[in-house]
């Protein structure tokens, strides 16, 4: 529907819309002389929590709080604007963008060169590099930052290695650990952060920037899109770019006449779900696997508040509605914990795709009610 490679990364982004109380709490921080030494973006996925991230490290790394180390020791600091903006024609904003700030560090998922594809988490030797970055003398005379994108990535290892570092935090050094579900984490590294939460952005928002990033959007297509973003411009970005509205609207095809389903309406969604692909476009497996499972855990929110389902996609609130009276709440996210866990395990042993995304609808329908 539209080219990923337009939308800009959350390093590239100037501005942030809509967390203005998270950027000044953040601002005040550092002119008051005691920038706390690590700091915990929280929130959901996809509303510029990493945006925020990057923006405070460009204010950071442009010279605020660069003299001795003052957030950490206490000495006085000059007063600072109220926001962390730095323009795009500082040179530490393009040095960020390009990756190429030299007491700047990225952590994010490695790339796993047996299965070549990216890991499916934070090993220790992606986080092993940020204890001699951050005890390095900074290279322009200020602060070494390090954003670990995303915390709730970590497995066991690299937490506990990430905890070493904010048990005994280097003189100088900032992490800025971002995080979907800050419950995953180990309550210790959550103790020694400094947490800021950011809530959805509004329709109005997300609307705002869709316009923005894609101005070629027809106004029905991004009615749709802020409707499904349940306050996420990332993740009405991903939807644009990955055709999620016609995954969502095959989807629903296929379940009309649920509890029944029929096998040939199946047997065509995975024939589309599983086609082949160019190398740059997005996996349509993978898609629609993420979208069923998002459209499952909120019909059973739903189903468990008594909220009636809405249509954001024609038949999605009849489908919801159909598999809450069927299954109920408690039904439906059992169903949808046993299809994460078989498609998990499928694609870890390179399963056919194609019977993995059948035998999760037929898991859908109780009592195996097939025609």
């Amino acid at each position: 529907m539209s080219d990923a490679q337009n939308i800009p990364l959350p390093r590239e982004t100037e501005e942030l819309v809509g967390h203005q109380a998270a950027e000044s709490a953040m601002a005040e921080a550092v002119a008051s002389g005691r920038i706390p030494h690590a700091w915990l973006i929280t929130g959901p996925s996809g509303i510029g929590k990493a945006t925020l991230a990057y923006r405070f490290a460009r204010h950071i790394l442009s010279g605020a709080g660069a003299d001795e180390g003052p957030g950490l020791f206490g000495d006085a600091l000059p007063s600072t604007p109220a926001g962390l903006h730095v323009p795009r024609e500082d040179p530490v904003f393009s040095q960020i963008a390009g990756g190429s700030h030299p007491d700047m560090l990225v952590v994010e998922r490695g790339f796993d060169e047996k299965r070549k594809k990216m890991r499916g988490e934070i090993v220790v030797d992606d986080v092993r590099q940020i204890g001699s970055f951050l005890r390095l003398t900074p290279s322009l005379g200020g602060w070494r930052v390090v954003v670990l994108d995303c915390a709730d990535e970590m497995n066991r290892n690299a937490a506990n290695a990430v905890l070493k570092l904010l048990e005994e935090p280097p003189r100088q050094a900032l992490l800025l650990l971002v995080s979907h579900a800050p419950g995953r984490l180990l309550p210790t590294i959550r103790s020694r952060c400094r947490a800021v939460r950011l809530g959805p952005l509004s329709d109005a928002q997300v609307g705002e920037l869709l316009a923005k990033r894609l101005p070629d959007l027809d106004p029905e297509t991004s009615e749709t899109l802020v409707a499904l973003s349940e306050g996420s411009i990332g993740r009405a970005l991903s939807l644009a770019a990955e055709g999620g509205i016609d995954a969502l609207r095959e989807l629903f095809r296929a379940l009309e006449n649920y509890p029944q389903v029929k096998e040939l309406a199946v047997l065509e969604l995975a024939d589309k779900w599983t086609r082949t692909v160019k190398a740059e476009e997005a996996d349509p497996f993978e898609t629609g696997v993420a979208l069923l499972d998002w459209w499952l855990g909120r019909a059973a929110r739903d189903a468990a508040s008594g909220d009636r389902p809405i249509d954001r996609i024609p038949g999605m609130g009849a489908a919801a509605a159909k598999l809450a009276t069927a299954l109920g709440p408690a039904g439906i996210a059992e169903r949808r914990a046993g299809i994460s866990a078989m498609i998990g395990r499928g694609s870890r042993l390179s399963l056919d795709k194609r019977q993995m995304l059948m035998d999760a609808l037929q898991m859908l329908v109780p009592d195996h009610a097939v025609s």
